[in-house]
């Protein structure tokens, strides 16, 4: 795995997170914050959520140890996680240019959520950032259908294909 092969990846995530915000901003805050039994409980928490890992992980990549989970009291607006996710991403594009293919084989330590130390490769680190996401915005997607927001595509497939004529 190259540095290079993270850029479809990442790239895909912003657009991804950006669909999501899409279908949610003509939502009222009743429905951001209709109850569910699946991702972090609510709509706009499971988006927070989102956005919060993705923050994280960015801090764990950095090699900050400590990286406490943001409390998920702090209610944000559809347009708040916007920015907030633009910055998420600007920053990750910011620290993901500077790396050379030889850092992801280096091994970072850092503490989960629950105070556990665990280490694992900047490489490794970098998919679990991209697939916490992916697994959460599945359970957004559901919750978007269940409040009849519509189908939002996700299908990474459907971006790059190409038809055959």
């Amino acid at each position: 795995m190259t540095v290079e092969s993270f850029a479809p990846l990442f790239e895909y995530s912003d657009f991804a997170n950006a669909a999501l915000l899409d279908a949610s901003k003509g939502l009222s805050d009743a429905q951001l914050d209709t109850s569910f039994d699946m991702g972090m409980g609510t709509l706009r928490k499971t988006l927070k959520h989102i956005l919060d890992g993705e923050a994280v992980w960015l801090a764990r990549w950095k090699g900050e140890a400590e990286t406490p989970w943001p409390p998920y009291e702090t209610a944000m607006s559809v347009a708040e996680l916007r920015d907030a996710f633009a910055a998420t991403s600007r920053a990750r594009g910011a620290f993901v240019a500077k790396l050379k293919d030889a850092d992801l084989a280096r091994v970072i330590t850092y503490r989960d959520s629950k105070g556990s130390l665990f280490s694992a490769t900047l490489g490794d680190m970098l998919i679990q950032g991209f697939v916490h996401s992916t697994h959460h915005r599945a359970q957004a997607v559901n919750m978007l259908r269940r409040l009849g927001a519509g189908l939002v595509e996700l299908d990474y497939m459907t971006r790059v294909r190409k038809a055959v004529t």
